[in-house]
C-alpha cells in the first residue's frame, strides 16, 4: 500500500508543522476557520487529546464539537462525536485530515419501513383481526 500524503506531505511532516503552516494547505473554508482561531470547545478537545496521548490512554474521547477540523495530531484517536441523540464513535485515520468531525457522524438514520398496518388501505379494513 502506498504511503499516505496530504498535498505532498507525509503524516510525520504534517505533525511537525505549526497550526498556521498546516492551515495554508487546507481548502479555503477550513483554512479561514483555523486562521480565525479555535473556539473554547475546540481548544478543550485538543487539550484532552494531548492528555490522552501523554498518559497512553485508549478510551474514546466524547465531544459535541462537530465543527472541529481533523488535524494531523488527532490521527489514531477514537472520538465519540455527538449526533443529536447518541455518540457515534469515529477512529481518526490520515485520510480524514482537513475534514470536519461532523461529516463522519451522520445525524439522520435511514428510514426502514415495515409492512403496512390494518386500515392503511381500503382493502385491509375487511381483513378479520384475530
Amino acid at each position: 500500500m502506498a504511503e499516505f500524503r496530504y498535498r505532498g506531505y507525509t503524516l510525520e511532516e504534517l505533525q511537525k508543522m505549526s497550526l498556521n503552516e498546516f492551515a495554508k494547505l487546507l481548502p479555503a473554508r477550513e483554512r479561514r476557520s483555523l486562521l480565525r482561531g479555535l473556539t473554547k470547545e475546540q481548544k478543550k478537545l485538543l487539550e484532552k487529546i494531548e492528555e490522552y496521548r501523554r498518559k497512553g490512554l485508549n478510551k474514546p474521547i466524547r465531544t459535541h464539537c462537530r465543527d472541529m477540523i481533523v488535524l494531523p495530531c488527532m490521527v489514531g484517536v477514537t472520538i465519540g462525536v455527538h449526533a443529536g441523540k447518541e455518540y457515534k464513535y469515529v477512529e481518526i485515520r490520515p485520510e480524514m485530515i482537513g475534514h470536519r468531525l461532523g461529516e463522519f457522524a451522520l445525524t439522520r438514520k435511514k428510514v426502514e419501513h415495515s409492512a403496512p398496518g390494518i386500515g392503511a388501505t381500503k382493502s385491509s379494513t375487511a381483513i378479520a383481526v384475530k
